[in-house]
């Protein structure tokens, strides 16, 4: 009996294609984008199994969490399987430790945290519950003080496939309010990069579940500083990217600048090719 053909390889996606081509053009970034490429690669394997959430907001309670500045996917909306996110959160901490981003004690600790059922729901529900705001909490208190410090770093890695879910369900939604807060309308969490769209308006991105929402072009997102001689931008030598950094507060956010550009934002790829940017702003004094 004939042996069955090999499958066929997954054909690889357009950030790992994008990714593969910056560490040809930056060599010097090779650590970081292997890294990324291992990220993406897992994350893409688990989004493709989490469906869609069915995610029923009243309309009322709906306009009230908007009106308060409170975000709206709760803890219950996210389709976690809890099998699949262990195995999330172990090969996050892999790929973390493989590349030194993660500590060996940390690392120990986090995979015994991740076999313990018992301890890793509960803890998992009152991070997010705790960082999203949704109840009204304040986002800055984490939940995670008393364990490994690289678990936060890899909970938000290990949630954004499950949490991304949502985030795809309600920005097509017609009826939502709006928002003009700097932390995400849908999981609280702080935004991580930006784009500059064709229109010159910039949209936010959420440093968790990479939903976008719009902002203020020259307002700060951590402190609402709104004062343009204390805010200082710069950009790269091609133009694509730009930082916008608050002399306030001291923090920065990066951005892609789509208005001249051959393709769309890609979260994934743009945080790694603008890393000499987060250089030349820590040396300004600047915190990301």
């Amino acid at each position: 009996m004939p042996e069955p053909p090999p499958r066929a390889a997954r054909p690889e996606s357009r950030e790992v294609v994008e990714l593969k081509q910056l560490r040809a053009a930056q060599p010097e970034l090779a650590t970081a984008i292997d890294m990324q490429v291992a990220l993406v690669e897992m994350q893409r394997r688990v989004q493709s199994r989490v469906p869609l959430p069915w995610i029923q907001l009243n309309g009322d309670w709906l306009r009230t969490q908007y009106a308060a500045g409170r975000p709206v996917v709760r803890f219950k909306d996210i389709p976690l399987e809890w099998t699949d996110f262990r195995l999330t959160l172990r090969q996050t901490a892999d790929i973390l430790r493989r590349f030194d981003t993660l500590e060996r004690a940390d690392y120990d600790k986090i995979l015994a945290l991740g076999r313990d059922a018992h301890l890793l729901e509960p803890l998992v529900k009152r991070w997010y519950e705790a960082t999203s705001g949704v109840d009204g909490s304040d986002p800055q208190a984490r939940g995670t003080e008393d364990y490994p410090s690289g678990l936060e770093q890899v909970l938000v890695l290990a949630v954004r496939p499950f949490l991304a879910r949502c985030a795809e369900v309600l920005m097509q939604r017609p009826d939502l309010p709006p928002w003009m807060r700097g932390r995400c309308p849908y999981c609280g969490w702080e935004p991580d990069f930006a784009v500059i769209t064709p229109s010159a308006d910039r949209r936010l991105i959420c440093g968790r579940c990479v939903a976008q929402w719009a902002f203020g072009p020259l307002t700060c997102p951590f402190c609402a500083n709104e004062d343009r001689t204390l805010m200082t931008s710069f950009a790269s030598r091609d133009g694509r990217y730009r930082v916008y950094a608050c002399d306030v507060c001291r923090r920065y956010l990066k951005a892609y600048d789509a208005r001249h550009a051959i393709r769309s934002v890609m979260v994934a790829v743009d945080t790694i090719a603008t890393l000499p940017l987060d250089a030349a702003a820590m040396q300004r004094g600047y915190v990301g």
